[in-house]
């Protein structure tokens, strides 16, 4: 019997928004998961938090760090096969910033998409400049590269879905050691501004790739990975996974030994308010995930099921087993949504 924790991120909706969407979402399978618990935690998002509540949570449970940041650069690389040796790495998403009425704004990463053949041609534009002021620049996949820079230290930024579609004049680095960042972010906007690749984006409509955002400093992390399964997530988390799923069907795998799932179907209609888009979300989860899980704690087959339920604000983490889904007298209701 495993004891599995399912990682939802983006599951809780805005507090403003709760109580419409729960009257919308017809969950039975979740209601039960939620109101049959033997434990019930909730964690509010730190106010100067650089990481999301998930994020923060997943640091932690991976034994990356304790501190609200996202530490994941070192775990990233090895996931991705490249070796870190000593110093202090980070985590370089290339993405597209536009500017707003009154503010500069990053768009969500999951629109910049962007081929293998076009990631390797802005990342050698990139490359050259990093390496001209002595900083190391390694390829792990389209959306996911990696600096070496040691002394950048003193400073801290924010993950790309902590910042998407906010104002980043709250995020941007300050201090001294962080001057060097930013000159060399400058100048590989100004690299990649008339480059092929944007050119040909353009010509296509699509979000040019205009960002060399940098964040998720680490300078090691454990040897062995904690299993973890991922589906829908971005390049840099399904690096750290362990199994990488195509499909939410037939998951007997993965319930058969212990471990984490991280689903992240539900990110890109949350960060852009798509509430009928998250809503689509949630119904696809209750039929492939909820009410097959629910079966298997049911049955037996699963001894626990930690479900960890994340918003922009805070956290759920909610707790069910046989023993729990026996307490018939309480009805099922997705009242710890709100």
């Amino acid at each position: 019997m495993a004891h599995i924790t399912l990682v939802l991120p983006f599951a809780l909706p805005l507090p403003e928004f709760a109580p419409d969407l729960i009257r919308a979402l017809q969950a039975p399978a979740l209601g039960a998961l939620l109101s049959r618990t033997s434990k019930v935690e909730r964690a509010p998002r730190p106010d100067l938090a650089h990481a999301l509540p998930h994020e923060s949570w997943l640091a932690r449970a991976l034994g990356l760090g304790h501190d609200g940041r996202a530490p994941f650069a070192v775990a990233a690389m090895r996931g991705l096969e490249l070796d870190p040796g000593a110093g202090r790495w980070h985590i370089v998403t290339p993405a597209h910033i536009q500017i707003a009425r009154s503010h500069l704004m990053m768009a969500d990463i999951r629109q910049v998409i962007l081929s293998d053949e076009d990631g390797r041609a802005l990342f050698e534009a990139a490359r050259s400049l990093c390496e001209e002021i002595g900083h190391e620049l390694h390829y792990g996949d389209a959306h996911t590269w990696f600096l070496r820079a040691d002394d950048w230290t003193g400073f801290d930024t924010a993950s790309p879905d902590t910042v998407a579609n906010m104002d980043l004049t709250d995020f941007m680095p300050k201090g001294a050691q962080a001057q060097a960042y930013r000159r060399l972010q400058n100048e590989v906007q100004m690299a990649w501004h008339a480059h092929p690749v944007n050119a040909a984006r353009e010509a296509r409509r699509l979000p040019v790739v205009n960002a060399f955002w940098v964040w998720g400093a680490a300078t090691q992390a454990p040897a062995r990975p904690t299993p973890m399964a991922s589906y829908a997530v971005p390049g840099w988390l399904a690096a750290m996974s362990t199994q990488r799923l195509d499909t939410l069907e037939r998951l007997d795998g993965v319930l058969a030994q212990d471990g984490l799932v991280v689903a992240g179907t539900l990110g890109e209609a949350a960060l852009a308010a798509d509430w009928n888009g998250w809503l689509q979300g949630m119904q696809h989860l209750e039929e492939s995930l909820f009410a097959p899980l629910l079966a298997a704690v049911k049955d037996g087959r699963v001894k626990s099921l930690r479900l960890v339920l994340s918003s922009r604000e805070g956290l759920l983490e909610a707790t069910t087993t046989a023993m729990a889904q026996r307490k018939f007298w309480r009805s099922p209701t997705l009242d710890l949504l709100t």
